[in-house]
């Protein structure tokens, strides 16, 4: 019976306080930079294409720089965002002002994996908790593009449809 209770109790402490304690903070490596290289030859110039893009124009915002990049063609699969490289540099340069290139990457990264013409970057991402608006929690977001001859060609993301701005009120 006394271990029956232990038992009851450990599943009780595990199934109410595990909620809470449960998610792991989602973070960036000290040196992102260093994850954009490899030994092989055809990856390290992906990944090198995949840090200017992260870098130069995702961070920076220098979409002037985006024909060094993305192919003309740019195929995109994230719903708010227009497929070809136009529509790509229109769409940021709506709402984004450029800012210095920084010499390293400011922004945190989890992991850079490439696999043939693919690279994957994994980042960090804080939202606000829909159970409770007052906390924030973390968790991964991540692009993914094809390469063609050093330049992206197609991109991923998790993106989701964004809901229409709020009506302006005077």
């Amino acid at each position: 019976m006394k271990t029956r209770l232990m038992l009851l109790t450990s599943l009780a402490i595990l199934v109410f306080c595990g909620r809470a304690i449960a998610q792991e903070p989602v973070v960036g490596v000290a040196d992102p930079d260093s994850l954009f290289t490899s030994p092989d030859p055809k990856l390290n110039v992906n990944k090198q294409a995949a840090y200017h893009i992260m870098k130069d124009l995702l961070e920076a915002n220098h979409w002037e720089l985006a024909d060094q990049w993305l192919t003309p063609e740019y195929h995109q699969h994230n719903p708010n965002v227009a497929s070809g490289r136009d529509g790509v540099v229109k769409f940021f340069m709506s709402f984004r002002k450029p800012t210095p290139v920084p010499e390293h990457m400011k922004t945190k990264i989890v992991a850079v994996v490439a696999e043939g013409d693919l690279v994957i970057v994994v980042t960090p991402r804080e939202l606000t908790d829909p159970r409770d608006p007052s906390k924030k929690y973390t968790t991964s977001w991540f692009d993914m593009w094809r390469f063609k001859d050093g330049k992206a060609d197609e991109h991923w993301d998790g993106a989701t449809i964004n809901p229409p701005a709020p009506p302006k009120t005077n």
